[in-house]
């Protein structure tokens, strides 16, 4: 899953700028509905991982029934806040 692809497909624009606020929500409810539909592990990881960065994912008992899943999705979030606080944002 590439990250332009999936802009593309819940917000039909790789831009955000001037995506509505209508336009956003329901791209996030559609990502969400994928994330509970999807059974491949690698995917529902990189589709919450996704949410995660507009700040809509799951938590994490709701979205991986796998521990090591949810240990990889707690790494993730431990590496962008290391990275937002170098200010490499």
């Amino acid at each position: 899953m590439q990250l332009d692809d999936l802009l593309q497909r819940y917000f039909a624009t790789t831009d955000l700028s001037g995506v509505s606020p209508d336009t956003f929500a329901a791209g996030i409810e559609y990502c969400r509905v994928d994330l509970g539909l999807e059974e491949d592990r690698g995917k529902r990881f990189a589709l919450w991982s996704f949410l995660h960065m507009f700040g809509s994912a799951p938590d994490l008992d709701v979205a991986f029934e796998n521990e090591e899943d949810r240990e990889a999705a707690r790494n993730f979030m431990d590496l962008l806040a290391a990275s937002e606080g170098d200010g490499a944002g």
